[in-house]
């Protein structure tokens, strides 16, 4: 771990001196003009500022745009797509930990600190929850108390606040301006990778749980019956999703329709798979399923012994917990980038660029880190998935052209979804009706997210024409300048962003998905050695991430063909 946490840092600083050193950190902001902040500011100066920006919206304007039934829509979508997770990774905690953290502490875990990051944060948008390289940071953890004797909660607590201490001392120092150095590259791909590992999951859940298993294990009747459940939940959202494009009914019906589709669709799924593998046929189906009672899985007190742990051994765990730092600083300021696009027209907190809010949001998740440690509960970080799909589902959309005219930022949808999670906790009643919905109506719902989440992308638009299904989309690009770029750089960036999102899904679904985020730190190295090499000359890599420059002219002779304007 200390070797690992090490030469993370060196590659990030290679990678910003690399980036630094090549281009210019360019912000989309509201005057459309570069600005370049700082590093490092004054301790707790950033911090300071997006509370003192943020504040006058808390207690006005974010209740009144969270009262609407979009905002309801969205909670009850988020719910079901919050919730699965959390009880999943707490499955695989609890068999691999003997226990000791199970589908209890996660499901607790994302209630609370989903409600108190929703309520406290400078932005609100953003999910917090469980995620694949916490997970297996955890687990290392574990195999680490293993090996040295040692108890495993006790070092994970300590581990946790060191690296509570570490991301507290980054957000007082605004050292989330590091993400300055991401670009319009790096969020093609990934918001392409999470539309794909939506999709990849869903069909995984589908067939590899169906196809992929013995007779013994799964009969024909119950593997036709979960695609169908899959299916007819995909398909009832994507319709109703598009009902407001439609003729039919009134247009304020259309819109309520369009907003509660997935919410509908899991209903109607979950109908519908009862029916016939409860009533009609004999076909049992997994559904959902919660700890019966609030207590620990092992049966432990909740705060966990600090004082077990050696002296020597709380010391040490600053080691391992620069890992933790690096992997949940990462996470969490990537997110909040994706989150922050200046696509989504987000106006609150006096926002000027895309780092508008990261600090303060990395502090509220260092203190939540802090107070999960000291109680045996899984750190919660920012959810990259979950918080795309609340985004998307918080859009305000012109009904003339699908254009995106601004978000409902607000705070209510993210207290509703983590609230609802938590009385499935606390009380019976909502754990009953919950294990009436089949896993395959989730199923459904994952593809409905990976393939409205895809709808929009320039890379997949992309994407699309050199795998020849849209002859139009690579095009020669041209911006507001004049610059135009030609065919043939529009088809090879788009390769090499394709050939980005393979290995970044290949390694987040192996046993080395712990170091994925310091993957994505190196996407600027990977588009600075682009424009070294020519392979992507300077001026075109600038039209295709958004960026204005001056039309200096270019050295490539290729002739084009005709161009679009780039959004």
């Amino acid at each position: 771990a200390v070797s690992s946490s090490s030469s993370s840092s060196s590659i990030l600083k290679a990678t910003i001196a690399a980036v630094g050193e090549g281009e210019e950190a360019v912000f989309n902001n509201s005057d459309n003009k570069k600005e370049t902040p700082v590093l490092f500011e004054s301790f707790g100066t950033g911090v300071i500022r997006d509370f003192k920006n943020r504040w006058p919206d808390y207690v006005t304007t974010d209740l009144k745009d969270g009262c609407n039934l979009q905002t309801l829509s969205s909670a009850l979508f988020l719910f079901f797509a919050c919730l699965a997770p959390a009880i999943g990774f707490g499955g695989m905690c609890n068999l691999a930990t003997a226990g000791q953290m199970g589908a209890m502490e996660f499901v607790l875990s994302t209630s609370v600190c989903g409600v108190l990051y929703a309520a406290l944060a400078p932005q609100p948008i953003g999910i917090i929850g469980p995620t694949g390289p916490n997970l297996a940071f955890t687990l290392s953890l574990y195999g680490l108390s293993q090996s040295a004797s040692l108890p495993f909660l006790p070092l994970y607590a300590w581990t946790g606040l060191w690296t509570a201490g570490y991301l507290g001392l980054a957000a007082m120092t605004s050292a989330s301006h590091l993400v300055q150095y991401l670009t319009r590259f790096t969020d093609e791909i990934l918001n392409v990778l999470l539309s794909v590992m939506f999709i990849f999951d869903g069909l995984v859940d589908i067939f590899g749980k169906t196809l992929g298993v013995p007779a013994s294990v799964c009969s024909g009747p119950q593997a036709l019956l979960t695609i169908g459940c899959s299916l007819v939940t995909f398909g009832t959202a994507t319709v109703l999703k598009g009902m407001v494009n439609t003729a039919y009914f009134t247009r304020r019906l259309r819109k309520q329709l369009s907003n509660f589709a997935p919410a509908i669709a899991v209903v109607i799924g979950s109908l519908m798979t009862n029916y016939l593998g409860h009533n009609k046929y004999d076909i049992p189906l997994a559904a959902l399923s919660l700890p019966t009672e609030f207590a620990s899985t092992a049966g432990r007190p909740w705060l966990v012994p600090l004082t077990a742990l050696p002296v020597w051994a709380r010391w040490a765990a600053a080691l391992p917990a620069l890992l933790g730092t690096m992997l949940m600083f990462l996470t969490q300021n990537i997110t909040s980038r994706l989150n922050n696009n200046p696509n989504y027209k987000m106006t609150k907190g006096k926002r000027k660029t895309v780092l508008d809010g990261m600090h303060g949001d990395l502090l509220v998740v260092s203190i939540l880190t802090a107070l999960t440690s000291i109680v045996g509960l899984p750190w919660m970080v920012g959810a990259t998935t979950r918080s795309a799909a609340h985004v998307r589902s918080l859009l305000k959309v012109s009904s003339d052209d699908g254009s995106i005219k601004r978000t409902l930022e607000q705070r209510l949808s993210g207290v509703g979804i983590h609230t609802l999670i938590g009385l499935c906790v606390l009380f019976p009643t909502p754990r009953m009706w919950l294990s009436q919905v089949p896993l395959p109506v989730l199923s459904g719902v994952l593809l409905y997210l990976g393939f409205t989440s895809l709808q929009g992308l320039d890379l997949w638009n992309r994407m699309r024409g050199v795998l020849k299904i849209d002859t139009d989309s690579t095009k020669a690009y041209n911006n507001n300048s004049g610059k135009v770029v030609t065919a043939s750089q529009v088809s090879r960036l788009t390769w090499i962003q394709m050939g980005a999102v393979a290995v970044l899904m290949k390694m987040t679904k192996s046993k080395w998905g712990v170091v994925s985020p310091l993957l994505v730190a190196l996407l600027p190295l990977l588009r600075y050695g682009l424009v070294k090499t020519n392979v992507i000359p300077k001026a075109s890599m600038q039209v295709l991430d958004g960026m204005d420059v001056a039309n200096d002219g270019d050295d490539d002779n290729e002739e084009t063909t005709t161009t679009t304007s780039i959004e």
